[in-house]
């Protein structure tokens, strides 16, 4: 049996940690492994290398991925999925281990329906992935983004300014949500809940007449104003650039910056932008993230040897399972309303 892993989308903290226990548990049952070159990108090329134990080494802790990564959909490529079928025979894989989030996925889960024997892993930081609790890479993004909170708040009280936060989060806010609770944020804006920037600048009025003076806005990069309430803002998203990636995206940003200037107009309180970006999904996963994705890529080689093509594994509670991949990467996992509530207590 030769297995084939491979890496795709965004890099992450943990992805190490789930090539490191698929080389490692493949051995064990005497399989060999191929890792797969810059993900769907490395597939259509044949560009690949083979892992054993040796290879992996060493790299629990590292953060990235050794196998590369890329944003490459095979079906934007002429013959794509047929190249993916022919360039596995060739290379003499049995089966596929695709470690990413919901497009990464999409592809695998494409490939499953015209019979490529494809297992998952979710991969992402904004832990959007249904079927599953909790998504690797996630943990270490928010310990990263609590910590940043944590130093910001010191200059903001230093400087008796309003700091605005922007944390990454597409269409999902459980970064900021976890990482503002978790740092004593007085405002969090998530995709879920649009926001009116007038209600927001009351929220941090109230607070400064209470006698303090900063106040800490957690923003997603993909919350949207309610629609008519910013002018020429009618809930869309606020974009770098409008050009799509592969899979039809466009780069998002620019959000903590526009909440920034409307806070300071509408109170006149000295008011900061900052955007965490790349960081938080780069360096060292957490202990978490690394126990996470040791047993994500243990439990994939399981189902493997047990013929469970097209499923994804899946944290349910404290236990590894298995769910449909298509109904995992069918819709996203919004941020529990009721967790929000929570944190809207800490407002203001």
């Amino acid at each position: 049996m030769k297995i084939g892993i491979l890496t795709g989308g965004g890099d992450c903290p943990g992805l190490n940690a789930v090539i490191r226990a698929v080389v490692r548990k493949a051995a064990s049952y005497g399989y060999e492994t191929t890792g797969i070159r810059d993900g769907w990108r490395g597939m259509l090329d044949s560009h690949v290398q083979r892992l054993d134990i040796s290879s992996v080494s060493g790299i629990l802790h590292r953060g990235g991925t050794i196998l590369g990564t890329s944003r490459t959909n095979p079906y934007k490529e002429p013959n794509g999925e047929q190249r993916i079928i022919e360039n596995m025979k060739s290379l003499g894989i049995d089966a596929l281990i695709t470690v990413g989030g919901e497009d990464t996925l999409g592809v695998a889960s494409k490939l499953y329906k015209v019979g490529v024997k494809v297992v998952g892993v979710p991969k992402t930081i904004d832990n959007d992935i249904s079927g599953t609790d909790f998504t690797f890479g996630f943990d270490t993004a928010v310990n990263i983004a609590t910590e940043a909170i944590d130093r910001i708040h010191t200059t903001a009280e230093s400087h008796n300014r309003v700091m605005v936060v922007e944390v990454m989060g597409r269409h999902t806010g459980w970064i900021a949500l976890y990482s503002g609770l978790a740092g004593g944020a007085d405002v969090i804006l998530i995709p879920e809940r649009p926001f009116d920037l007038d209600n927001v600048a009351e929220v941090i009025r109230k607070r400064h007449d209470r006698g303090k003076n900063f106040s800490i806005v957690v923003v997603s990069e993909g919350a949207k104003f309610i629609p008519g309430s910013e002018k020429n803002k009618d809930g869309e998203l606020i974009v770098q650039d409008v050009k799509l990636d592969a899979f039809g995206h466009v780069r998002l940003g620019g959000i903590g910056t526009l909440i920034a200037e409307g806070i300071e107009k509408r109170t006149g309180f000295e008011t900061r932008a900052t955007t965490l970006g790349h960081i938080q999904r780069g360096g060292s996963p957490t202990a978490g993230d690394r126990v996470l994705g040791t047993r994500y890529g243990v439990y994939a080689v399981d189902m493997v040897r047990d013929g469970k093509f097209g499923r994804m594994a899946a944290l349910q509670g404290n236990s590894i399972k298995d769910v449909d991949l298509a109904e995992a990467i069918g819709r996203l996992k919004t941020v529990d309303l009721e967790l929000f509530r929570v944190a809207e207590v800490f407002f203001g």
